[in-house]
């Protein structure tokens, strides 16, 4: 195949994504040229990504990029490309929680990090947000297993299970909670919060927007008045938390909020951002659950909170719910993030190469 690259990844589920997984020294280091290897790798831009590896929808038009290391007391370093689908734009301004539940496998399998007997606990910086995060992997006998008994929703059966432990939460991209320096504010007559914790997110009531706030992708991703009207405040949003203009970017995030129907403190519905997901996204869960622990926020009047201090903030979403245990100090403006856990899984699909033809390089 002498007009094709070839290149080694390993392709992954990780948490509710899914997404080739690279090393870094195995795409180019000129940020214009990998972007170009990527979205020839994907397929796009393409609504079917006929072309590529990409599944034709913004959880599976993910690639994650892993190296290691040279910070201290850090194994590998993450880098999260959303690669868009129908534009030929790669976007690592945000970072990915699901797949970041792969990356401590990843790096294991390819011998980036040893295995220990048991668990093995790998250091992981967060290139997209400057941030570190402790993944727990399964490892007995000193190799890494994906069989067990943990279930997340919006993945059918079961796996072992995956702790991603969040440090460095707050600020994740603008060094601030509240980058706008409001709990809630007015935007296009409708009250939000704009939050800055493991990801930027603009959050409104469903309600306020002629919603229930239960509703699926048929019902959100077909409306496009609905889409139009939560992409203006987007915009706005995204200029008051200081990203500009962010017509091309994929943050702020949307999380659009409502009561729990079941057992859950709080229900949501995230947008990613111009489509509904079809779970919810680690990171914004993380993001939601801190707002409903903040007073001022519209989370904090619409949560139903469990007492104590860790606690297990549940939300509900599309497909389930997904619990984000919460250890905080502090109150109100003054609300910090000490460590913020979630439960996720993965699991590895293929390995070898993919090729991208030459003239795409």
């Amino acid at each position: 195949m002498h007009d094709h690259v070839s290149i080694p990844c390993l392709l992954m589920r990780g948490g509710t994504s899914k997404g080739p997984y690279f090393k870094g020294p195995d795409l180019p280091s000129e940020i214009a040229a990998r972007d170009r290897v990527l979205l020839a790798v994907m397929g796009s831009p393409d609504a079917r990504q006929i072309d590529g590896l990409g599944g034709a929808d913004t959880l599976t038009s993910k690639v994650a990029i892993v190296s290691k290391s040279e910070r201290p007391g850090v194994d590998v370093d993450y880098l999260f490309a959303q690669v868009d689908i129908n534009r030929a734009i790669v976007d690592t301004s945000p970072s990915c929680g699901n797949m970041l539940s792969g990356v401590g496998p990843f790096a294991i399998e390819t011998g980036l990090v040893a295995a220990q007997d048991g668990t093995t606990s790998v250091a992981i910086f967060d290139v997209n947000t400057a941030s570190r995060i402790e993944a727990v992997v399964q490892t007995p006998g000193g190799a890494v297993t994906y069989a067990g008994d943990a279930q997340i929703d919006g993945v059918p059966g079961t796996s072992a299970p995956i702790l991603l432990n969040f440090m460095d939460a707050v600020g994740s991209k603008t060094g601030k909670m509240l980058p706008s320096g409001a709990a809630s504010e007015m935007i296009d007559g409708i009250e939000v919060s704009c939050l800055d914790v493991c990801m930027p997110m603009v959050l409104m009531r469903a309600a306020d927007l002629g919603m229930t706030g239960y509703e699926g992708r048929t019902e959100i991703d077909g409306n496009r008045a609905l889409l139009a009207r939560i992409e203006a405040i987007r915009m706005e949003a995204g200029r008051r938390m200081g990203f500009g203009d962010v017509s091309d970017k994929v943050i702020p995030k949307v999380g659009l909020l409502s009561p729990p129907r079941e057992t859950g403190a709080i229900t949501s519905r995230y947008l990613t951002p111009h489509k509904l997901h079809a779970a919810h996204a680690v990171t914004g869960a993380v993001c939601v659950a801190t707002a409903c622990l903040l007073e001022g926020s519209i989370a904090y009047d619409i949560a139903v909170r469990p007492g104590g201090n860790p606690c297990t903030i549940w939300i509900e979403h599309p497909s389930g719910m997904v619990d984000v245990r919460m250890e905080t100090d502090g109150a109100g403006p003054t609300l910090n993030v000490i460590r913020a856990g979630i439960l996720r899984t993965a699991r590895p699909i293929m390995q070898g190469s993919v090729f991208v033809p030459n003239w795409k390089v």
